[in-house]
């Protein structure tokens, strides 16, 4: 019968040897058995092929062009103007929420597209139709189609807002409106609609201003300084301006003014 010390190294002994062997056994069957990584190939397809590689530019082009058609309709087209003057009265008027932001954008939008209309049938004639048809390359369609936007920018830019912004990007002054830089005509013509816009905001503020003030000095004489001016004038500012054909009187002036 063997001792117990003896039984007990050779236990020791054992679970070294099992150790050992999986230590060693371990890294090769890490390698062998590891998934390999995950990969990803990118090609683009028609490289080896010019005209297919240039297709693909085109698409990404206008996917680009889709992207930041919010701010090109902000800034080059007449949107700018009418939903500042928009919101202007609707904080005018006191409605804070009414008409709501949706209805404001919307009435701005479909305006601006009334107003942008004959631009848009300029571009549609001279590049868009020619174009599809394949009678002139992108570069003379996009040229052509600049041409009536920046007609229309120059009509409502003030030479003082487009000489400062000149200016910045040419030393010498451009001898005649097609030398005028693109860069430097659209920030132009944003600063020169958002003073119109300023403008007309002002003389919208004036009326509803004056009735606010006639209100106060009402209830002010009539010892009714607790209540508050703005919630007895709504009633008669909407009054007016139903009376008045205000929204008549103020579309017709919006879109009179391009």
């Amino acid at each position: 019968m063997s001792h117990p010390s003896h039984r007990r190294r050779s236990y020791t002994s054992l679970l070294w040897l099992v150790a050992a062997a999986l230590f060693v056994a371990t890294p090769a069957w890490a390698q062998t058995a590891a998934p390999a990584g995950p990969t990803m190939t990118i090609a683009l397809p028609g490289a080896n092929n010019p005209e297919g590689l240039s297709t693909g530019l085109k698409i990404l082009a206008l996917l680009t062009v889709l992207t930041l058609a919010p701010a090109i309709l902000v800034m080059v087209t007449s949107f700018t103007r009418i939903v500042v003057v928009l919101s202007f009265f609707r904080q005018a008027i006191g409605t804070q929420s009414m008409p709501p932001n949706q209805v404001i954008i919307g009435l701005a939008l479909f305006l601006s597209v009334f107003v942008m209309m004959p631009t848009w049938n300029q571009i549609q004639s001279q590049a868009l139709t020619p174009y599809m048809a394949q009678q002139i390359d992108e570069g003379e369609a996009l040229t052509r189609a600049l041409a009536p936007l920046r007609r229309f920018m120059l009509k409502q830019t003030r030479e003082k807002d487009l000489a400062l912004f000149v200016s910045f990007v040419q030393d010498h002054k451009p001898a005649t409106v097609d030398d005028v830089p693109t860069q430097a005509l659209i920030p132009a013509f944003v600063i020169s609609e958002l003073r119109t816009a300023f403008e007309i905001g002002f003389l919208i503020y004036i009326p509803f201003l004056i009735l606010d003030m006639v209100v106060a000095s009402v209830l002010l004489s009539m010892g009714m300084m607790m209540l508050p001016p703005v919630l007895i004038s709504l009633p008669f500012k909407l009054l007016l301006f139903v009376l008045v054909d205000g929204w008549y009187l103020l579309v017709g002036s919006l879109v009179r003014s391009f």
